[in-house]
């Protein structure tokens, strides 16, 4: 498979504390990719670094060979096009009317396209992801659950190719999360490529092709579908380290 993002010996400091330590790997296009591990072991760092959020201290991340933190402003809009992040807090700008942080992805990459047309995209993600309330209020009157499937939304609003998923079912109900999972197996079945951070072992048996095992800034173990789903000893293992 060809490799879609690449993380050559990525290293992060903050506050002059190493966060993530000589970490490479390459994500292959069309796969789905879970990273698992304890709390506090630098997941969503690897994610918010894989993403281009986070500039590296040391190393670089490539997307289809370029660096991200070299593109140019061109090369970048079509990168943040094609990509799209839900963060674990979901993020949702407080100042703003939920119609209009769901408007803005699509007046940045899409500014040829008509209200009208912008209207249908968001009834149809909203919809997609269950939201029924009213778009006129700000993020302060949802709950913790509804704004992350505004979140959701938002993220799926320019139909990207490329999903960074952080926690996107932490805060909800079982039906809810299993709206938000069934929407993202409908991309993996289109072959979109699925970077996400979970403490649920069920989602990332369930979904994951590779799980990569991060503790303490570090990769220790790559593990495939196919080991899981043949040797238990290896379930208890990601089980231990995602409990720890």
């Amino acid at each position: 498979m060809p490799v879609i993002l690449e993380l050559k010996r990525v290293s992060f400091f903050a506050q002059n504390r190493s966060i993530i330590d000589d970490f490479s790997w390459q994500y292959a296009e069309g796969k789905t990719t879970a990273l698992a591990g304890p709390s506090g072991g630098g997941k969503s760092t690897v994610l918010k670094l894989s993403a281009g959020l986070l500039v590296p201290t040391r190393g670089e991340v490539s997307f289809r060979g370029t660096g991200i933190a070299r593109m140019n402003q061109k090369e970048n809009l079509e990168f943040r096009r094609e990509a799209a992040f839900v963060f674990q807090d979901s993020a949702l700008w407080a100042n703003q009317s939920l119609l209009q942080i769901l408007e803005l992805p699509l007046r940045i990459h899409f500014p040829k396209m008509s209200q009208a047309e912008r209207k249908r995209r968001i009834e149809e993600v909203l919809n997609e992801v269950g939201y029924k309330k009213e778009m006129t209020i700000r993020p302060s009157m949802l709950s913790m659950g509804e704004q992350k499937l505004i979140a959701f939304a938002r993220a799926m609003v320019c139909r990207p190719r490329l999903l960074f998923l952080d926690e996107w079912t932490e805060s909800l109900d079982g039906s809810a999360a299993q709206r938000l999972v069934n929407l993202v197996k409908t991309r993996q079945a289109a072959h979109d490529t699925v970077i996400f951070v979970s403490h649920d072992l069920g989602i990332i048996r369930d979904m994951a092709d590779q799980v990569l095992m991060i503790q303490d800034g570090k990769l220790l173990v790559s593990l495939t579908r196919e080991q899981l789903d043949s040797d238990a000893n290896l379930v208890q293992y990601l089980e231990k380290g995602i409990a720890s």
